[in-house]
């Protein structure tokens, strides 16, 4: 079969190549993939930025496809059904927080970028049925990770004033379309023009451009300012993000791409109240509760751009780039 693979060693550090067929034990099925997609954490693999990497092994967290095949001890009810992988790898019992034993699919387990992937049975649920192969398979890693930022760390109400920060990748795109779909006062932040157009076409209220020095000012005197931020910077930005947040709001983060803060405003942070909280992608519960969510309010992930498997480096070197408005999807 054909799959993107890590290799260190040659230019570009991908290999398009054929590998064996994965055989299925216990509990597992092969699923033909139809379609993966793309997110950082690959091209951070990559570019070597991803702990314990393993070159040989095949890239891509996120897929969607079709049960052909199945180990021992699963019913034969499983053939031939349309599926989504969950790409959360031993999360634990603690819905809190995941164990030190937690992995994320495609690194340093085989991954999506692939014609076929051996998985236990218990990581797939059905494809969503109003999405496309390829909007199936945009969701997963994105999806969770906005879902359990905002809904569970972030404990969004209806009503509230969300800023959704650095729009316009995989993430941020799913928490803005969720949070409107929740009811929510829904605005963005971006440095491209392009996605801020994107944002309100959407149904966001505005869009800032944080590279404005303005901005700040702009927000508090549009909105008075927000009761939830999901943010995935950090870096020296986050202090602006304490002066927009309401007495009693939450900042949730899921990233830090522009490292820690130089600064840090902690009297405004205690004086009003604000709650700093981590989020990672979630547990098995909280992938069930995404797709129910998406399932109930027919969210369709947006899509860039669809790529086929041999054309992989030019799908990584658009995400490398950052300039995708949306999700990069590779067909199968």
């Amino acid at each position: 079969m054909k799959a993107v693979v890590l290799n260190r060693s040659v230019t570009n550090q991908l290999e398009i190549k054929e590998v064996e067929k994965p055989k299925v034990g216990v509990g597992e099925v092969l699923v033909q993939v139809k379609a993966g997609a793309l997110n950082h954490r690959d091209e951070w693999c990559r570019q070597g930025l991803y702990p314990n990497l393993k070159d040989g092994v095949i890239l891509g967290s996120d897929g969607a496809g079709l049960v052909v095949a199945l180990g021992e001890g699963l019913d034969a009810s499983w053939l031939e059904k349309e599926v989504i992988i969950n790409p959360s790898l031993n999360w634990g019992s603690d819905e809190r927080v995941q164990v030190k034993e937690y992995k994320i699919l495609g690194m340093p387990d085989n991954g999506t970028l692939a014609e076929y992937i051996g998985i236990k049975a218990d990581r797939l649920q059905a494809k969503p049925a109003h999405m496309s192969w390829e909007e199936a398979a945009a969701l997963p890693l994105g999806g969770l990770t906005a879902y359990r930022a905002l809904m569970v760390q972030g404990r969004l109400q209806k009503d509230e004033k969300v800023l959704v920060t650095g729009f316009g990748g995989g993430v941020a795109q799913f928490a803005v379309q969720f949070a409107l779909a929740a009811g929510a006062e829904v605005y963005v932040s971006s440095s491209s023009e392009e996605k801020r157009q994107k944002a309100l076409a959407l149904g966001v209220k505005a869009a800032f451009d944080y590279t404005n020095e303005t901005w700040v000012k702009e927000a508090v005197g549009l909105c008075g300012g927000f009761d939830l931020i999901i943010d995935s910077a950090v870096g020296d930005t986050f202090n602006n993000l304490i002066k927009v947040a309401n007495p009693g709001a939450r900042i949730v983060f899921y990233g830090a791409t522009k490292g820690n803060p130089t600064g840090f405003d902690a009297r405004k942070v205690f004086w009003n109240q604000l709650q700093i909280i981590g989020s990672t992608m979630g547990s098995d519960q909280d992938f069930e509760a995404m797709l129910a969510f998406v399932n109930q309010h027919q969210i369709k992930p947006v899509i860039d751009q669809v790529f086929s498997l041999d054309e992989a480096v030019k799908a990584f070197d658009r995400m490398k780039a950052g300039s995708q408005m949306g999700k990069i999807v590779l067909k199968s």
